[in-house]
């Protein structure tokens, strides 16, 4: 009877080693897979930040170029005021 309980703790011993590697090895892989993970969101994450500088740098550069219109026609518009001003109150030559 004793040769039998110490078979059968000694069984279950080994068993639940086996499950104890088995266990270790799935955590390894789930940490690994885990890693993987944050790698490819950090990447994504990265490219994403850099896609929306991209597009801030365009925005920005886009919105210079419409001041810059808008600031020559607002120089225009002045100067073709005093031309006009210049004209209808410059004295008339005889």
């Amino acid at each position: 009877m004793m040769k039998s309980t110490m078979l059968t703790v000694s069984l279950a011993a080994l068993w639940l080693a086996g499950c104890s590697d088995r266990t270790q090895e799935n955590a390894a892989k789930t940490a690994e897979s885990a890693e993987t993970d944050a790698g490819v969101a950090a990447a994504k994450a990265s490219e994403a930040v850099g896609d929306a500088a991209a597009a801030v740098e365009t925005a920005a550069n886009k919105a210079a170029a419409a001041a810059d219109r808008a600031g020559d026609r607002i120089e225009q518009g002045a100067d073709n005021a005093r031309q006009r001003i210049h004209e209808e109150t410059a004295p008339t030559k005889n």
